[in-house]
């Protein structure tokens, strides 16, 4: 795992990439103030250990993750970008963005949600298929 420091303000942001380390409850926190969920903890804790994670903390304050699931060789997806509302607009999520692009194993597919199409397209992501869901 490697370390990056980056100034904000008065403040240091710490990123990791491949941050083992991330613990399921305080992802489960942090996610819920981003998208609000009945989140299982064994499988959020499962689901951390399958995947790439990079992470953004003020402090020991976790503000920011992208997590990345790849096979290694052909695929990769970005399951998510979150960053903490109060933190958006610092350069927290193109820096996690910049991050994936150097630590992935592959070329990195996913969905943005609507009306963020333009965060993407400034930090150098090309528009590409359309995708679909499958509901189990």
């Amino acid at each position: 795992m490697k370390h990056y420091p980056a100034e904000k303000e008065d403040n240091q942001i710490e990123y990791k990439t491949d941050d083992r380390g991330l613990d399921a409850a305080v992802f489960l926190a942090f996610a819920n103030q981003i998208w609000p969920g009945d989140y299982d903890l064994d499988k959020t804790r499962t689901a951390l250990s399958r995947t790439i994670n990079i992470t953004a903390y003020d402090g020991q304050k976790l503000v920011g993750c992208l997590r990345i699931l790849s096979d290694g060789c052909y695929f990769g997806t970005i399951t998510e970008l979150l960053v903490l509302p109060e933190y958006q607009g610092q350069g927290i999520g193109s820096r996690l963005l910049q991050l994936a692009r150097e630590t992935t194993p592959t070329m990195l597919y996913f969905g943005a949600q609507p009306g963020v199409e333009g965060f993407y397209e400034k930090n150098g992501c090309q528009k590409g298929l359309q995708s679909y869901v499958i509901e189990k």
